[in-house]
């Protein structure tokens, strides 16, 4: 870029030593802009959706001849400088391609850095703040569990003490009431004894 500015400066600074100061001829004879930029959009997809702005160039052919404002104006001719305001355009078009082309991976460089620092934040937002806060809900839900596991466990020990000390209870009482008792006479079966004693109904 800084090598076709210098060209073009220098061979400005040429065609105004052949030709004199004819930017109000060159003003008066160019009515239409023979340069047009053009402005589309190029879709990256990653890991979010960018829209990066693209400028191109578009040249008009007016007229039918790029120099016709040379001839008309009557800049032709060895001592009118022509072949210098020639040169003079030719290397202004390319440093005007080429500042556009600047211009669009400015835009583009611009756009893409802006969508780093917003994607930075949100893994830093993620790193730093989403990732510890359900570390630490896991670690809370954890504790939780093993607290209700160990209190399930105590709770089962009890429970199965008090069914033994039941137990033994109703055993104890059991035994206490038999020995009060004393022996139990084992009862008769009534269908297996053959001999009955004779009823007498009066």
């Amino acid at each position: 870029m800084g090598e076709v500015m210098r060209e073009a400066a220098f061979s400005l600074a040429e065609a105004k030593f052949a030709a004199g100061d004819f930017s109000t001829t060159v003003i008066q004879n160019v009515n239409k802009a023979q340069v047009k930029v053009r402005a589309k959009k190029d879709n990256v997809a990653g890991f979010i959706f960018i829209r990066l702005p693209i400028y191109a160039i578009s040249l008009s052919s007016c007229c039918g001849s790029e120099n016709l404002f040379i001839y008309h104006s009557g800049l032709t001719g060895l001592a009118r400088g022509g072949e210098q305001l020639s040169r003079l355009k030719r290397n202004y078009a390319k440093a005007v391609e080429l500042l556009v082309e600047l211009a669009s991976l400015q835009t583009s460089f611009v756009t893409l850095d802006e969508a780093i620092k917003i994607t930075n934040r949100r893994v830093n937002a993620i790193e730093h703040v989403i990732i510890p806060k359900i570390e630490r809900t896991l670690t809370y839900i954890i504790t939780e569990l093993d607290e209700r596991e160990r209190e399930e466990f105590y709770r089962l020990k009890k429970i199965q003490e008090k069914k033994k000390q039941l137990r033994e209870r109703t055993e104890k009482e059991m035994a206490r009431r038999l020995a009060q008792l004393g022996p139990i006479a084992e009862p008769t079966n009534m269908l297996t004894e053959e001999a009955d004693e004779d009823l007498l109904f009066e």
